[in-house]
């Protein structure tokens, strides 16, 4: 939820009493309504027609008592005391929260030194309550850096808007416009750069993954060449000792060979005994 979104609304009391009072009873309303605690916008109150009817009366400074509490800080108040009524404790606490609030939507860091000025305070530790206190009550969003003695700002409520501010509140929201403009052109260029150095990159390790794969691709298709190669040779060599063994074999048996001995061996019929053949007798 973002700061001070609640605080329009706790005034509502106040506007519709207001509508009723006259005089008097408009004064005591101002000086309720910035005694009040959580209380801490006051425009639509100020633009109602009884409370501006106070401006031209005996009551004027309960006017300029809301139009303090409204837009302007504790030094103005300090500045312009003898215009204004006096201010209870209530009050002073609630001027001083809306003074850090003032300060901080002008610097995200504000050193101790300058708080302490602003605040008319002395006292580090009191001032850290104070802050504390205003962080409590949503009115800003922070954080006490004590080693740096500082308050380093992240949010803060909006306070009213002075009469006459308005032409410089547009002159400041139009020169954030055309610098968020041109910081937002910016990085979309450095978004464009960069892409298209991403999509360079790509089709770069694109190509040389390319000739890697080619490269690799190569190396094994030579290899198997070469493998090839190397497998028909040792088959030949194989082939020729096959046939040089067969030779050397016909050339033992070609050594061994004698014709006298054909027909002897194993299947060579034992030599039968001699014996006198006898002749018969003729009758």
């Amino acid at each position: 939820m973002e700061v001070g979104t609640n605080f329009a609304a706790k005034l509502e009391p106040y506007i519709l009493m207001s509508k009723s009072v006259k005089g008097a009873a408009a004064a005591k309303l101002a000086q309720d309504a910035t005694s009040a605690q959580g209380v801490f916008v006051f425009s639509e109150l100020l633009d109602l027609p009884n409370i501006q009817e106070l401006g031209s009366g005996d009551h004027a400074k309960a006017l300029s008592l809301l139009q303090l509490f409204a837009y302007k800080t504790y030094r103005d108040y300090v500045a312009h005391k003898d215009q204004l009524p006096t201010l209870n404790a209530a009050q002073i606490t609630k001027l001083k929260h809306l003074t850090i609030v003032s300060l901080a939507t002008e610097k995200r860091i504000l050193p101790y030194s300058e708080l302490l000025v602003a605040l008319d305070m002395t006292n580090v530790r009191e001032l850290e309550d104070l802050i504390i206190d205003a962080i409590y009550l949503d009115m800003l969003r922070g954080r006490l850096d004590q080693k740096e003695s500082q308050l380093e700002v992240e949010y803060t409520m909006g306070r009213d808007l002075e009469p006459g501010k308005l032409e410089a509140t547009l002159a400041a929201l139009r020169h954030w416009t055309a610098t968020t403009s041109s910081v937002l052109e910016t990085l979309d260029n450095k978004i464009i750069q960069v892409s298209r150095r991403a999509e360079h990159h790509k089709l770069a390790k694109d190509r040389q993954d390319k000739h890697v794969q080619d490269t690799l691709a190569e190396i094994a298709k030579e290899k198997d060449e070469k493998s090839g190669k190397g497998g028909n040779s040792l088959m030949s060599g194989s082939f020729m000792n096959t046939r040089s063994t067969r030779s050397m074999d016909k050339d033992r048996m070609d050594v061994d060979y004698d014709p006298s001995m054909e027909g002897k061996g194993k299947n060579r019929k034992p030599p039968q005994d001699s014996k006198p053949s006898r002749k018969r007798n003729r009758m």
